[in-house]
């Protein structure tokens, strides 16, 4: 079985990342990326509905396109974030950090108020 070939296209403000995406991979999609982000002059929305993997160098990646959009006075959107790499973000404390990430909500009422039923 071979895994979908990675890549970044842009199409108007759309910014859609496809594939396998892993630390042999990544290098050449950040240049990409920033090449594009650097080309367009408008806020973007990142579409990760297309990736195949959720890799924590994924996230790196996102951070660093955020960085370089933000010193250039554009925004990125995420849209399309799979539950993996949602949850790789709210174990690593980036959730917050990513606008269109879901922010991971406490999955119980804290210790106190469940003693008290």
């Amino acid at each position: 079985m071979t895994s979908a070939q990675a890549t970044v296209t842009l199409e108007d403000d759309r910014l859609t990342l496809s594939g396998s995406i892993d630390p042999l991979t990544v290098v050449a999609l950040r240049k990409e990326g920033e090449r594009l982000i650097l080309g367009s002059k408008t806020d973007l929305t990142v579409d990760l509905t297309a990736m195949s993997t959720a890799h924590s160098v994924v996230l790196s990646l996102l951070l660093c396109w955020q960085r370089l959009a933000r010193r250039h006075s554009q925004n990125l959107h995420f849209s399309g974030v799979g539950e993996r790499l949602a949850s790789l973000a709210a174990l690593s404390g980036l959730d917050d950090q990513l606008p269109g990430f879901p922010s991971q909500a406490p999955s119980q009422a804290p210790r106190e108020n469940r003693d008290q039923s």
